[in-house]
């Protein structure tokens, strides 16, 4: 059971009380969760209904293991999911308790007056800086508190970062939360301050250098940064790009920064402005997979940047390519880069053997000078010699593999011995185990690929070899899966071409030197093997050379000098041995070896448990479950391998939640690079953001909120007709609503609409989105819904439905608040409507251009759809705002529409129609032309049984579809039998 430390105490006393709201933020990494779960804790009763909202599923599991862990298990924290129906979420609200939903669900329970309302006795919301005008948690904020004044509403963040842009983002948060009272204690507050600095971890700072090559890159990388980004400063002068700089662009949140502030003249920005704002994110990108990647998976990385940026998904040449890939910073990052894996040499003559022995002198003498430059004796320079003789069968001639390190890996390999030494001597120094903690290592790192690259070169990590090449197994295991699929996709890529000589006949294989130590069971594998593996390529019209492996390393470089390597490597590969090479059959292999050693090892020492002391824990950084986590490994050794402010102050108040325990953290870091000033520069982040959050909070105006039923006496008078004795004004029994469609609820649209006065009535609509009016349906499309619904033909079926049973159909395209109002790029219609010159001569036409095999536009499509349907109106609208005001104005002196009715038009008229309806036949019904989710009730109303559809002839079909569906299912249908006529 985790234990409270004495500031989670003072924050629970001043947020427990159920008779208030309030907003807490809170530093990351001092518990938030553990504060979250025991406020849970002193609420859980029978007798109250409490809410968690704006949970992810993991922070649902976590929270609920929490409160088992802490004693709520009867019943404990229930999830509401789609997969629950009305009934049971009824059934579970009234039983009242501790409830985790959706914001989504939870909305239409409330509309729907499926949960009670007055009854909820609170709501907990996580993220609480999330929450906008738009947001689904503002919207059921409005909803709470009209009808319950008494509940409570607990609001918690812990990303102080994300309320500081804007104008007022904490009032802002606050208003939307209709909240009064806010508690901010960031990691100076004085309460923490005196906790955490009572005990404090044994830290010892491990500062590493960057290699000579590394630097060269990580400076070439911030060069480019800084080029793009006063490229881009200087192409959009009109924009306030002036607090952009290279210490902002470590962060993710550069990238929304900087696509937020160019949104609004998205449209009018030319391509080569988007470029550079994707450039900076593909540099900051490289930052961090230098440090993190091997040399190999980093090469591999450039290459594909290199093949994406010269040419496009259909294999064309790109026209906007990057303008950092032209300087030349970037020149040095793709050669040293290159060079950090290996160094090609000039191919050793075959003329005379003098020629060769100097060669072979010259490599000698330069294996020496590199030893000596490294530092490493005599005897280790002839040792090297020795094994530079012996190289790998599968390396090319005329390449020298390097298969740099990072150098993290040996500082790690150092500090476990380390951890080593010094748990034999407290074993020898004292009799007995300590009482608190185990001897486990906690190895944390940035990410999971990270994780998995420390595990691998932990598990093949050679202990008797030199600093710098401790990995060096698995780095040629790398290497060389990465030659052969280099080698390979240039084979590939010349398959369609004229094959080159070495890949014109089958190769055999020679006759190896240990080929009596081999048995006859594996001769003859081996032999059906590479029979299998010509006929295959024979097939695809290559040289049987073996299969790709299963997980490729790298694509294919598209510069001149890598296309040529891929040549050589191919060259090389083609007449060696199949046995030699990367084999598909390889994990096949291996895992036949492993099960006939398996009855020889011992089961207990390979797979029984481990000592705490043999075992190390290599883990990435995540969210507050990194707390449950210490709590049941209790490491008493934990290794940062890289730094992160979050998880320094969780191993602070592990170390002060455990006072009898000595904790010893080892912390890596990259001296005078990017990791360091990323570490350095989110500590200051954090810090001027709790500053401005503490300032604003000092001088912020509170708004007051009003009672909105209070002041509409008039919404219920309402204007019928201004010919009916001057205008008179006649009562309204119904309030002014409109019908949305439960799908809807995803976008913000009907909160606004609520926010605007109208009452929203969810509903299970067969035809249209909104119906406004008796006669007024509307089907929302945002632009990427729009597209997808083109391309699908789905809008035609809808436009179709809306036109038979309403009377003025309209389809609302509506545009995202702050972002381009168009749909197309100023740049695109100056080619449409530029102004032909007779300074030059057109070019007579040798075939179809471009914009002749061009996909159709959204234009010209929604222009075929009006003349299909000349009755759909189509609305557009900027923001949801301009929607919502739209709405207004079409429901103004009109009658209200009967949700009842709106629910029956497109649907079976019996409600309890489909109570007995075969669930395989209406799915297979599903997946017929023509049918879809909205028309399949109305489908299965009008036949009892797909024979009997399928009996149907084409003029039936197209009565209950519409024609072009109808046409669509009915040629679906009878496809068989034309061809069965034609015979």
């Amino acid at each position: 059971m985790t234990i409270l430390l004495p500031f989670h105490k003072s924050i629970l006393e001043e947020i427990h009380d159920p008779a208030t709201s309030d907003l807490l933020i809170l530093a990351r990494g001092l518990g938030l969760r553990r504060i979250i779960c025991t406020l849970m804790q002193i609420y859980d009763s029978k007798q109250s209904l409490i809410l968690l909202l704006n949970a992810s599923p993991e922070e649902e599991t976590a929270i609920g293991d929490e409160l088992g862990i802490m004693g709520c298990r009867r019943p404990g924290l229930r999830i509401v999911g789609y997969e629950m129906g009305k009934r049971d979420r009824q059934d579970l609200y009234k039983n009242g308790g501790l409830i985790s939903v959706t914001s989504r669900i939870l909305i239409v329970d409330m509309l729907q007056s499926d949960i009670p309302t007055e009854l909820i006795t609170g709501i907990i919301i996580l993220h609480a800086e999330k929450i906008t005008a738009l947001s689904l948690e503002a919207f059921i904020v409005r909803l709470y508190r009209e009808k319950n004044k008494a509940g409570f509403l607990k609001a918690f963040s812990d990303q102080p970062e994300h309320i500081t842009s804007g104008m007022s983002p904490l009032k802002n948060i606050m208003k939307e939360l209709q909240l009064r009272s806010v508690h901010i204690y960031p990691r100076f507050h004085e309460d923490v301050k005196n906790t955490l600095e009572t005990r404090k971890a044994d830290v010892i700072e491990l500062y590493q250098r960057l290699t000579e090559s590394m630097e060269a890159i990580h400076h070439a990388i911030v060069q480019c940064m800084t080029i793009t980004l006063s490229e881009l400063k200087r192409s959009n002068k009109t924009l306030e790009l002036d607090d952009l700089n290279i210490e902002s662009a470590y962060f993710r949140s550069f990238d929304a920064v900087v696509r937020r502030q160019l949104d609004p003249v998205w449209h009018k920005v030319g391509p080569r402005t988007k470029q550079l704002v994707g450039d900076l994110a593909t540099l900051r990108r490289l930052l961090t997979y230098l440090l993190s990647y091997d040399a190999l998976a980093f090469h591999a990385y450039l290459e594909t940047l290199v093949a994406s940026n010269t040419t496009t998904a259909t294999g064309a040449a790109k026209q906007h390519q990057s303008p950092w890939m032209l300087t030349d910073a970037a020149n040095i990052i793709f050669s040293i880069a290159k060079r950090r894996c290996y160094v090609l040499t000039t191919p050793k003559s075959t003329t005379s053997a003098p020629e060769r022995q100097v060669i072979d002198v010259d490599d000698e003498d330069a294996w020496a000078a590199l030893d000596e430059v490294h530092g490493i004796a005599g005897s280790n320079s002839s040792e090297n010699g020795k094994q530079k003789e012996e190289k790998k069968p599968w390396v090319p001639d005329n390449m020298s593999p390097v298969l740099e390190e990072l150098p993290k890996w040996d500082l790690l390999a150092d500090v476990l011995q380390e951890i080593e030494e010094e748990l034999m001597r407290q074993e020898a120094l004292s009799t007995r185990p300590p009482t608190r903690g185990t001897n486990t290592v906690l190895v944390m790192t940035s990410s999971p690929r990270s994780s998995t690259l420390v595990s691998e070169f932990l598990g093949e990590m050679d202990g008797n070899a030199p600093k710098g090449s401790r990995g060096r197994s698995m780095m040629e295991r790398k290497l060389r899966r990465y030659l052969y699929w280099k080698g390979e996709n240039a084979r590939q890529k010349q398959s369609g071409h004229q094959q080159p000589p070495q890949f014109s006949a089958p190769q055999q294989q020679p006759p190896s030197q240990s080929e009596g130590n081999i048995s006859e069971a594996l001769k003859k594998k081996d032999k059906t093997r590479q029979v299998r593996s010509a006929n295959r390529r024979r097939v695809r019209g290559g040289a049987p050379v073996t299969v790709a492996p299963s997980k490729p390393a790298a694509v294919v470089d598209l510069t001149v000098d890598s296309r040529d390597d891929a040549d050589d490597i191919a060259a090389f590969l083609a007449n060696q041995p199949s046995d030699l090479l990367v084999s598909s059959d390889a994990d096949i292999l291996l895992l036949e070896t492993l099960l006939s050693s398996e009855a020889e090892m011992d089961h207990d020492t390979h797979y029984g448990l481990l000592a705490p002391s043999q075992m190390v824990v290599v883990r990435a950084y995540t969210d507050d479950t990194d707390d449950q986590i210490l709590a049941e490994l209790q490491p008493r050794f934990i290794v940062m391998f890289e730094p992160n402010l979050d998880f320094v102050r969780r191993i602070e108040v592990y170390r002060n939640s455990n006072p009898g325990m000595g904790v010893r953290v080892y912390f890596m870091v990259y001296q005078l690079c990017c990791e360091e000033h990323k570490y350095l520069a989110g500590l200051r982040r954090e810090k001027e953001s709790f500053e401005k959050l503490i300032k604003e909070r000092g001088s912020m105006l509170l708004p007051i909120f009003e009672d909105k039923h209070a002041g509409r006496s008039d919404a219920v008078i309402k204007t019928i007709s201004t010919r009916l004795a001057g205008g008179r004004k006649e009562l309204s029994t119904v309030a002014s609503q409109v019908i949305v469609d439960m799908r809807e609820f995803r976008s913000t649209l009907p909160s606004l609409l609520h926010a605007s006065g109208l009452l929203v009535i969810p509903a299970t609509l067969t035809v249209g989105d909104y119906i406004l009016t008796p006669d007024i349906c509307v089907e929302r499309k945002s632009i990427p819904d729009l597209v997808a619904s083109f391309n699908s033909g789905r809008l035609y079926t809808q436009c179709e439905l809306m036109s038979v049973h309403y009377k003025q159909p309209i389809l609302l395209i509506e545009f995202e608040e702050n972002k381009a109002f168009s749909l197309e790029t100023v740049a695109e219609s100056a080619k449409s409507y530029a102004k032909p010159t007779n300074k030059y001569p057109a070019k007579k036409s040798t075939g179809p251009t471009d914009s002749d095999r061009a996909p159709p536009s959204i234009q010209s499509k929604l222009v075929l759809l009006i003349l299909h349907f000349p009755r759909v109106r189509i609305i557009w609208s900027s923001s949801p705002y301009g929607t919502a005001d739209i709405f207004n104005d079409l429901k103004a002196n009109t009658f209200e529409p009967d949700p009842n009715r709106a629910i029956a038009i497109g649907a079976e008229e019996d409600s309890e129609a489909g109570a007995g309806i075969n669930a395989a036949a209406e799915e297979l019904l599903r997946c017929l032309p023509g049918v879809t989710a909205k028309n399949v009730k109305y489908v299965m109303n009008k036949v009892g049984s797909i024979r009997e559809l399928c009996e149907l002839d084409r003029k039936g079909v197209q009565d209950i579809l519409g024609v072009e569906p109808g046409n669509a299912c009915y040629d679906f249908m009878h496809r068989g039998e034309r061809k069965k006529g034609t015979l």
